[in-house]
Order: structure tokens, then sequence, then C-alpha cells
């Protein structure tokens, strides 16, 4: 026969009990405690030392510990326990329910252990006041009634029993309450530093995944352009074709191992642009002035892999015609730690490829990926000119 079990037995069942804590966490709370037991041994030893009648008593110490280890067990409970379910599980019912079932046998611990002389239906001991002998010659005095006192019969006075909770022990609640709340609280703040944490940690996660499918994309549509420009000079000139080939060789080996890195040195970027547009240039007649100016002295910075050929990939896509004279100019500059890139190429009437390819939606996210707001982009498309400037940071 299947067992019945409580509802609420099984949530508290399913309450991350024990949940792994952070060393920081851990440490924090090591080091308050550890404090709070070693304040009552310096407090008596600075005592003893600056007043010679006054002796180390272990004594004392272990009664400031005893009344420490009560709080220490309802912390432990709390923070095991009790804390778990709000900061992790939001069960706010359970807890606040069984928070108050521990404040109120806490209560009652402290209400049972007062002193003997405070417990509620004591008699607190009363002095008895010293009797002096009359004088000679006088009679003794008398009580109300005529009569005299009995030896053994204490003054009339009213016995008034203590209050039920007293000063103590509103105190001792009182404490209990802010050390739970300062546990919620430093929960709480590593709590929120580890979701912190876990969402920087998912959006590098996503970050590379977007980067890597914006390379994978890049990859297929700069060799598609490539493998066009080998087949056109196959049948018109073989021994361009086969250095050609030699060249894609350089670059392909450039895109397979530097392509996936987050950055590569920006005189193998620049090597890579040489190539490119030597590859291209065989393809064309002079009526196509291409002009590339690339900075004599290579600074040893970084740069993203293939960001930069996507622009010269469209200057050839739409910016060359054969009807007409056309131009690509390409010029690329460092200055105090930017890399200044600038791509002008005349517009076609028609463009000589096919439409399709990442385009500029690739690069934009690339940026935005990359850099944030920190770089600038500016396209001016008129109706004969298209250019493109390009300011991005480059780091050591």
């Amino acid at each position: 026969m299947k067992q019945y079990i409580p509802p609420s037995y099984v949530m508290i069942m399913t309450i991350p009990f024990g949940m792994k804590q952070s060393r920081q966490e851990n440490l924090t709370y090591l080091a308050v405690w550890g404090l709070l037991f070693a304040a009552p041994v310096l407090s008596l030893y600075v005592r003893s030392v600056s007043d010679t009648n006054l002796t180390f008593n272990w004594a004392e110490v272990f009664v400031v510990w005893k009344l420490f280890a009560v709080y220490l067990v309802l912390f432990l409970i709390h923070n095991f326990l009790l804390a778990p379910m709000l900061v992790h599980g939001h069960h706010r019912t359970a807890y606040f329910s069984l928070l108050a079932v521990v404040i109120a046998a806490f209560a009652v611990f402290q209400c049972s252990n007062r002193p003997r002389e405070w417990r509620h239906g004591d008699r607190p001991p009363i002095e008895q006041p010293r009797q002096e002998p009359p004088p000679i010659g006088e009679p003794p005095m008398k009580m109300e009634g005529g009569r005299p006192p009995k030896p053994d019969e204490p003054p009339h006075q009213r016995l008034t029993p203590p209050p039920i909770v007293g000063e103590r022990d509103i105190l001792a609640l009182i404490t209990l309450l802010l050390m739970f709340g300062a546990n919620l609280g430093i929960k709480v703040y590593f709590r929120s530093r580890e979701d912190r944490q876990r969402l920087a940690e998912l959006e590098k996660q996503n970050l590379e995944q977007q980067l890597e499918y914006l390379r994978y994309q890049i990859n297929p549509h700069f060799f598609m352009n490539t493998l066009n420009n080998i087949h056109a000079l196959v049948d018109i000139d073989p021994e361009k074709a086969k250095d050609t080939i030699l060249e894609l060789s350089k670059m392909m080996r450039y895109v397979l191992y530097e392509g996936n890195k987050q950055g590569v040195p920006l005189s193998r970027e620049l090597d890579f642009i040489r190539h490119y547009v030597a590859l291209m240039q065989l393809r064309y007649t002079d009526k196509v002035r291409i002009s590339v100016l690339l900075p004599g002295e290579v600074p040893d910075r970084q740069v993203p892999p293939l960001m930069l050929i996507t622009f010269i990939e469209n200057a050839f896509k739409h910016g060359v015609s054969y009807q007409k004279e056309s131009f690509i100019e390409v010029k690329i500059d460092v200055k105090d730690d930017q890399l200044l890139f600038s791509c002008r190429n005349s517009k076609a009437d028609k463009s000589n490829e096919e439409k399709g390819g990442v385009g500029l939606t690739n690069v934009r996210e690339r940026l935005n990926l990359l850099y944030r707001n920190d770089y600038t982009l500016r396209i001016d498309d008129t109706s004969d000119i298209y250019t493109v400037q390009l300011i991005i940071p480059i780091t050591q």
C-alpha cells in the first residue's frame, strides 16, 4: 500500500536543506562568530591586567559562551534550514510559520531559564529589617491591633510577582531577530552576487555562440567569391589561376586557424587583406582602379579577425562595373589606440553578384557584441559613390 505523505512534509523535504554556500559567505559567518566568542576572553583578560585584585576566571567566560551557544544553535537552524526556504525556495508562508515556532520556543526557553529568584510564582527574598532593642525604661513597640509582633513573624509587606516577560527577555528576542535579519541580508547579498556572476557568464557564452555563428557565416561567403574568381581565370589565364590557388591556400590557412580567435595581430589581418585584394585584381582589367593604403609600421595590436574584409568584399561586389571605369579605395591607419578604416567605391549599375551573404547586418551585430557603443560606423550612400568609415579601439 502506498504510504501517504502530508503535503507540508513534501514541501519541507523539497527545500534545499544544506544548500552549498559560497566560500566567502562561510568565511563571513566564521569571522563574526569567532569574534563573538573571543570577545569575553579578551574583555576578561584586559580587566584582569588592569585590576590586580581581579583574577582571570574561565568560569565567567563559560557562562557567556553558554549564552552564545544558544544563539549559535538557532543561527545554524536559521542559516541552513529556514533562510534557504525564503531566499532560494521562495516559500514565504512556510518560512514565517517556522520562524514563529522558533521564536516562541526561544521565548519559552528564556522564561524557563531565568535565575530562580526571578521565576514567576516565586517569592522574591525579603531582607529582614534589623530590630533594634528599645531603650531602657521604654515599653516595647506595639504594632497595629495593640499586640507586639512575634519574633518569627516578618513585617507586613505586599508581595508582587515579577512579570511574565521581562526586560531581559525582550532584549534577547530583539537580539535574536536582529541576528536572523543579518543572516537573511548576507544570504540575499551573496545570492544576488552569484546571480550576477551567473548572468555575466551566460551573456559571455551567448556572445561567444553568436560570434561563432557569425564567423560560420563569413567563411562560406568568402570562399564562394574566391572560388568564383578562380573559375573565371582557369580558361582565361591558367598560370594566373595557379597563382590564385596559392594565394587562396594562404588565405584558407588564415581563416581556419585564426578566424575562430577573439583577436588576431593587426599585421596578420593586414596581410590577409593584401592577399585578398591581389586575388581580386587578377580578375579585373585596368578599367578598375584599386588603391590600398596600409600603415608602413604596424603596431603590435589585436583586432577581430575577418571584420574589415566584409566591407572590402562588399566594395568588389557592388562597386565594379565592366561597362565603365570604376574604383575602389581602401585606407587603414592607426592613431591613438584606434583603428581608422575607410573604404570608398564607385557604384555599378547592377551588382556583379547575386544577392546573398552576410552583408552589413553581420558586421553591425559583431560590432555591437564586441564594442557595444565604443565604436563609430558611418555609411554614406550616394547615387554614384559608397563610403564606409569605421573607427574601433584596438588592444595590445
